[in-house]
């Protein structure tokens, strides 16, 4: 009796869960920062557009420090040591 009593208790608190759906998928604006990531043999490259616009490129070597590649007006690439792009670099997990 106590099972049948367990399993109703059960069923019927199961059948009370709401499910929720997203009726309207959000959209994404244009501006919004694009990142291409392509792995190399040496190194891995993180490119960054915005309005389909390169911004600048990241550059994770396999041994070496990081390092980023701003396009100049010129069509050349400066090398810098720091980001120049304001972009959200929220930390997921770290140890």
């Amino acid at each position: 009796m106590k099972k049948i009593v367990l399993l109703l208790t059960l069923l019927c608190s199961f059948s009370m869960v709401s499910t929720v759906y997203a009726d309207v998928l959000p959209e994404f604006d244009n501006n919004d920062p694009v990142v291409t990531i392509r792995k190399g043999e040496k190194a891995t490259y993180y490119e960054y557009r915005i309005n389909g616009k390169l911004k600048e490129i990241k550059v994770k070597p396999a041994i070496g420090k990081t390092y980023y590649l701003v396009p100049t007006d010129d069509g050349e690439f400066q090398r810098s040591e720091d980001s120049n792009l304001m972009l959200p670099k929220w930390i997921l997990f770290s140890w």
